[in-house]
C-alpha cells in the first residue's frame, strides 16, 4: 500500500467519523475534509472546486426549486383534496407516498419522482400533525428502490448496460432489470410500511427566519369576486382548501356582519375575515381567487411600477402607527402600501383590517414596491422581520408548473437532455414564467447541502486517483477464494453498497463493473448476475445522505443528521442483500 493510498483511507475514515460525531454541521465537515485533502496533495489545487460545477450539485439545487414551484402552484392541494380527501392516518399516507414515488421512479429519474411527491409529503405532514421527516426518508428510499426496476430508472442501470455491451457484446434491455428490481421494490416497500417508525422525527436543523415565522397566526380580509369559483358555494367548501388550518371569524355583507356558519352561501362582494398561518391563508386566497383589501400597487402611476413585494414587520414602541387604523392613516394614499394581514399575540382579531387600531408588538404584513419598503419601514418605525411572497392576491396556474415538470422528465426519459440540463432548464422556466418569485429561489435552494456535495466530490475521487479502488479489487479476489456462487455474489453486492457512499453511484458502477466481470471470469462464472449485483449495490445507498442525490435532497428539509440514515437504512440494506442473491441466481444463472 502506497503512502497516498494510506492517506486517502485515513482522510475518508476521519471524515466519516466526524459526520457520525455530529458536532460540526455537515457542510463544515466536508469543507474541512476538502482542505485537508488538498493540503496532503490528494486533491490537486486546480481541481479542488470542480465539485461546484458537477451535475449532482446542479440536479439537487434545481430539483429543490422545481419542487418549491410545484408546491406553490396549488396542484398538490387540488390532487389531495380530490382523490384523498380524508386520508389522515400516517400509515395510509406513508403507503400512498412510498408506492407512488416507487412506481414513478421506474419510468423517470428517481430524483424527479421524489421532487414531484415531496410537496405531497409536506401537505400530509400538516394534515396529520406529523413532522415531514417521518415521510421524507422512506420516500427517498422508495425512489431508490423504484429506480432498480428498469434500465432508465437510475444511472447505475444505464451505465452497467453499456459496460455489459462492451464486455459481452450485448447490452441489458429496458426490462431485464424488472424481475429482480420489482421483487426488491416490493420487499422494501413492505419493510418501510411496518418500520417507518425507525426514522427519527426531526425538524429542519437550519430553518431560516422566514421558516421560523411560518407558524404565526395572521388575520386578513378577503373579498369574494365574480371570478371566484366559490361564488354561490358554502363557506365550509372554501375552508376545505386548508382543512383545520384557517378559520373565518366573520363575514361582512354590505354593512351587515354575519356569523360565519359553515353552511352559509357566499355571495359576490362578501368580505371574509380569515385567520390562520401564512401558508394556508395563501392557499385559500390564491385557489379561491379572492381579492385582498387595498388597491393595486402602482395604480394611476405614469411610470411602470417596480417589483411588488410584501414584508413582515413588527410595530415598535415609537412607531407612528400606534393608536391609529389603516383607514385613519390612509396607508395607500400617503405611503403607497397596503396592509394585508395582522398578527396580534393572544388575541383573535374580529375587526376589519382598515378599522383595526394598531398596537406596539403587532406583526403586520405590508405590500408595496420592493425598493421603497426598507425606507418606508424606517419612516413608520417598524422593524423588518422577513420578506413575504404571500397573500399578494394573484391567481396562480397549476398547469404551468406541472407542464414544466412533465417536460423536464420527458426530456430525460427520452434521452433528449441530461438530467442536470433538463432540471436546470425547468427551474429557470419556473422563474421566467413567475411560478416562483425571485426572492423565494434562494430559500428553496438548500445551501449547506449543495456546499457539502461540491466539497465531497473531489474528496471521494481520491479512491480512484490513488489506486485505492484497485487495491480493494485485489482484496476481494483473495477473500472470494473457495466461496460458493452465492457467497461470491454477495461479496460483490456488499462491496458495491459499501463503495457507493464515497463515489457517486455511476462512478461506483464504472469502477466496480469491470472488477466484477473479471472476478466472475476468474471463478468460472457468467458475468450477468455479478454485473446486476453491482448495479443493485450502487443504486441501494440507504446508509448515508451523500451517496445518492435522493438521500441528499431530503436531508435539509427533513432536518436529518448523518447518523439518522443507518437507523432505517441498515435493516433495509440487509433485506436487499438477502432477497437479491437468490433472485439473481434464479433469473441470471452463473453457470
Amino acid at each position: 500500500m502506497t503512502t497516498e493510498q494510506i492517506l486517502a483511507f485515513a482522510v475518508i475514515g476521519a471524515m466519516m467519523a466526524a459526520f457520525l460525531w455530529d458536532r460540526l454541521r455537515y457542510d463544515v465537515v466536508a469543507c474541512v475534509t476538502l482542505i485537508v485533502a488538498v493540503a496532503l496533495g490528494l486533491v490537486p489545487a486546480e481541481k479542488a472546486f470542480d465539485g461546484f460545477s458537477d451535475d449532482i450539485v446542479i440536479i439537487v439545487g434545481s430539483a429543490l426549486v422545481v419542487s418549491a414551484g410545484v408546491a406553490r402552484s396549488g396542484i398538490v392541494d387540488l390532487a389531495i383534496k380530490k382523490f384523498f380527501p380524508s386520508l389522515t392516518s400516517i400509515r395510509g399516507q406513508m403507503l400512498l407516498l412510498v408506492v407512488s414515488v416507487t412506481l414513478l421512479s421506474a419510468f423517470i429519474k428517481n430524483i424527479g419522482a421524489l421532487a414531484i411527491m415531496m410537496p405531497v409529503a409536506f401537505q400530509f405532514a400538516r394534515r396529520s400533525g406529523t413532522p415531514a421527516s417521518a415521510f421524507l426518508m422512506p420516500m427517498a428510499f422508495g425512489a431508490l428502490l423504484g429506480g432498480l426496476m428498469t434500465q432508465i430508472g437510475t444511472s447505475p442501470n444505464i451505465v452497467v448496460s453499456r459496460l455489459r455491451a462492451e464486455i459481452t457484446g450485448e447490452a441489458f434491455t429496458m426490462f431485464d432489470f424488472t424481475p429482480v428490481g420489482a421483487t426488491l421494490a416490493l420487499a422494501g416497500t413492505i419493510f418501510l410500511m411496518f418500520f417507518y417508525w425507525l426514522v427519527p422525527k426531526r425538524e429542519n436543523q437550519t430553518p431560516s427566519v422566514q421558516e421560523a415565522l411560518e407558524n404565526s397566526t395572521f388575520s386578513t380580509e378577503a373579498t369574494v369576486g365574480k371570478q371566484s369559483p366559490f361564488l354561490g358555494k358554502s363557506l365550509n367548501q372554501l375552508l376545505s382548501i386548508a382543512p383545520g388550518e384557517v378559520i373565518a371569524t366573520a363575514i361582512l355583507r354590505g354593512h351587515t356582519r354575519i356569523s360565519p356558519f359553515p353552511d352559509i352561501v357566499l355571495k359576490e362582494n362578501d368580505a371574509l375575515l380569515l385567520e390562520g398561518a401564512s401558508e394556508p391563508l395563501d392557499r385559500i386566497v390564491s385557489q379561491a381567487k379572492l381579492s385582498l383589501s387595498g388597491k393595486p400597487i402602482g395604480e394611476g402611476e405614469t411610470k411602470p411600477s417596480g417589483e411588488i413585494a410584501a414584508i413582515e414587520a413588527v410595530i415598535s414602541r415609537d412607531s407612528a402607527l400606534i393608536g391609529l387604523s389603516a383607514r385613519e392613516l390612509s396607508l395607500y394614499n400617503t405611503y403607497g402600501v397596503n396592509l394585508l394581514a395582522v398578527s396580534r399575540k393572544g388575541k383573535r382579531i374580529r375587526e376589519r383590517l382598515g378599522e383595526l387600531t394598531l398596537r406596539p408588538g403587532d406583526v403586520v404584513v405590508l405590500q408595496g414596491q420592493r425598493q421603497a419598503l426598507p425606507g418606508l419601514l424606517l419612516e413608520l418605525g417598524c422593524l423588518p422581520l422577513a420578506e413575504r411572497e404571500i397573500l399578494l392576491g394573484t391567481s396562480r396556474s397549476a398547469i404551468v408548473p406541472l407542464a414544466i415538470l412533465v417536460a423536464a422528465m420527458g426530456a430525460t426519459a427520452l434521452g433528449l437532455a441530461p438530467v442536470a440540463v433538463a432540471f436546470f432548464a425547468a427551474a429557470l422556466a419556473m422563474v421566467i414564467l413567475k411560478v416562483i418569485p425571485l426572492s423565494e429561489i434562494y430559500r428553496a435552494v438548500d445551501g449547506p447541502i449543495l456546499v457539502m456535495l461540491a466539497a465531497l466530490i473531489p474528496v471521494s475521487d481520491t479512491l480512484r486517483s490513488t489506486g485505492a479502488s484497485e487495491l480493494i479489487a485485489g482484496w476481494l479476489g483473495a477473500a472470494a477464494d473457495g466461496l460458493p456462487a452465492y457467497g461470491a455474489l454477495a461479496l460483490i453486492l456488499v462491496t458495491a453498497m459499501a463503495v457507493t457512499p464515497f463515489l457517486n453511484n455511476a462512478a461506483t458502477v464504472l469502477v466496480m463493473a469491470p472488477i466484477a466481470a473479471s472476478f466472475a471470469a476468474g471463478l468460472g462464472y457468467k458475468p450477468d448476475a455479478f454485473l446486476m449485483a453491482v448495479a443493485i449495490g450502487a443504486g441501494s445507498d440507504f446508509l448515508t445522505p451523500i451517496g445518492h442525490q435522493c438521500n441528499t435532497l431530503v436531508m435539509g428539509p427533513g432536518g436529518y443528521r448523518f447518523s439518522d440514515y443507518p437507523r432505517l437504512g441498515l435493516p433495509l440494506s440487509i433485506i436487499i442483500v438477502l432477497v437479491s442473491i437468490p433472485m439473481l441466481l434464479m433469473v441470471w444463472p452463473v453457470q
